[in-house]
């Protein structure tokens, strides 16, 4: 048996269908970041343990989880609040855990969009890394999301996992990625100045997770990328397949593209509002309480003038 963490951050609608998927594990955590909604009212009606922790990022969150909760098996599985666990994934995961020489296993995402499967335009199989053996594999941040790091062999499993990526609505979905956008201009600056295309995992990668990660820095160095990432999309990987779902699906994620672009220049030109409000603080210190900044008001209306 394996344990099951269960990731979430407002996730009223969606926190009751991962749960009861995930509830062929007898040992589910849900690890919240301090939800405003009903979620961890939600999640209490089932027979899980929920822990609360204040979000930083998603690699030190990760960690936080990993070192300070204790789970009742060596082996665990990471889900999102939007992703499902099936039977038949959780009955190879029980039999690739048997394999004592592994310590983390690939698992492929099936992206649902507009009440359909995006089969093409998504790269599909695209990997995570979502079983895994506690103290082996760790994570570290990288743009707005993690990148796992780990001592030992790693394999990939058949079986996928189903991802409602707009189960809360397009409205959700573009607040979180104009989010995740800001951190993505800032680790395409990084890598441009510092990084560089690994050729080798490009051309002659042994696996679909080094080849895109090679593919990924390949393509912060073109121009056009938006346009680009949208031709190649809907017609090199086939999005033109994926239907009505599949032509929104590659607009939505050049419109993202483009967005990191142009908080890339925001960045670079200095007017990115966190650079404008280092600057103030250089120039005239650190921001006064509010209070410390009102005069004191007259005691009687009368005592105003107009």
């Amino acid at each position: 048996m394996f344990s099951i963490y269960i990731l979430t951050h407002n996730e009223e609608i969606d926190i009751a269908d991962c749960i009861e998927s995930a509830l062929l594990s007898d040992d589910i955590i849900v690890v919240d970041s301090e939800s405003s909604d009903r979620t961890v009212q939600i999640a209490s009606h089932y027979p899980v343990q929920i822990f609360s922790h204040r979000f930083e990022s998603h690699g030190k969150q990760r960690t936080w989880m990993l070192e300070a909760i204790e789970t009742k098996h060596e082996w665990v599985y990471i889900l999102e609040a939007d992703e499902r666990m099936t039977a038949a994934l959780f009955q190879e995961c029980l039999r690739a855990i048997e394999q004592s020489e592994v310590v983390g296993y690939y698992v492929a995402e099936q992206v649902m969009f507009m009440g359909k499967w995006i089969r093409h335009s998504t790269q599909y199989p695209r990997y995570q890394m979502r079983l895994f053996q506690k103290g082996k594999v760790w994570f570290t941040d990288y743009g707005h999301t993690e990148r796992e790091v780990y001592k030992g062999k790693t394999e990939f499993l058949k079986e996928t996992y189903p991802h409602y990526t707009s189960s809360k609505g397009l409205s959700r979905w573009i607040d979180k990625h104009n989010r995740y956008s800001s951190d993505e201009a800032k680790e395409t600056i990084r890598q441009v100045r510092e990084g560089g295309v690994n050729w080798p995992e490009l051309l002659l990668g042994n696996s679909e997770v080094a080849r895109r990660r090679a593919l990924k820095d390949l393509s912060l160095r073109l121009p056009f990328r938006p346009l680009i990432r949208w031709v190649y999309m809907y017609f090199v990987l086939g999005g033109i397949w994926d239907g009505k779902a599949g032509f929104a699906w590659c607009t939505l994620q050049a419109f993202y593209e483009y967005l990191i672009l142009l908080k890339v220049e925001e960045i670079q030109k200095g007017f990115a509002p966190d650079l404008k409000i280092k600057a103030l603080d250089e120039r005239f210190g650190e921001t006064q309480e509010p209070s410390a900044l009102v005069t004191s008001s007259p005691s009687h209306p009368e005592d105003s003038s107009f």
